[in-house]
């Protein structure tokens, strides 16, 4: 459960700022929906407004990493911070972009024995290589 409410229509309606960034996720993601990530953000508008203008600049303005390689990241550090609202959020857009059925198998391998081999090495306490190091 929430642990703020999760604004509906009509109560965003009554709030110009949060009626304006909704207009605008509708717009850009050519859909009705607004997921219940914003409808708590919106109970702090300049939050909402900011995070939003974030994500746009991030995720969908092109620049070298194609849209799904950066669902893939999201969803990569989604899974090591423990938000299952982000993963499911996330991975759903990657199937949007394309990410099929095998492609999710291994990348689940990749995010699986790249938890693993960290955990070995932080608690090895392993020295980074001098090779690795940039300057």
């Amino acid at each position: 459960m929430a642990t703020v409410k999760l604004l509906t229509d009509e109560e965003v309606a009554s709030v110009p700022a949060v009626k304006a960034v909704f207009d605008d996720i509708r717009a850009t993601r050519k859909s009705d929906f607004v997921n219940n990530f914003w409808r708590a953000l919106a109970n702090q508008p300049a939050l909402l407004e900011r995070t939003w203008a974030s994500i746009k600049q991030v995720m969908m303005e092109p620049g070298e990493l194609d849209p799904l390689t950066k669902e893939l990241v999201y969803i990569a550090v989604s899974t090591a911070n423990s938000c299952s609202y982000c993963v499911h959020s996330h991975t759903a857009a990657a199937r949007t972009k394309g990410l099929s059925d095998q492609q999710y198998a291994e990348f689940l391998a990749v995010i699986g024995m790249a938890a693993e081999t960290n955990t070995l090495a932080n608690s090895l306490q392993i020295p980074i290589d001098r090779e690795f190091l940039i300057g």
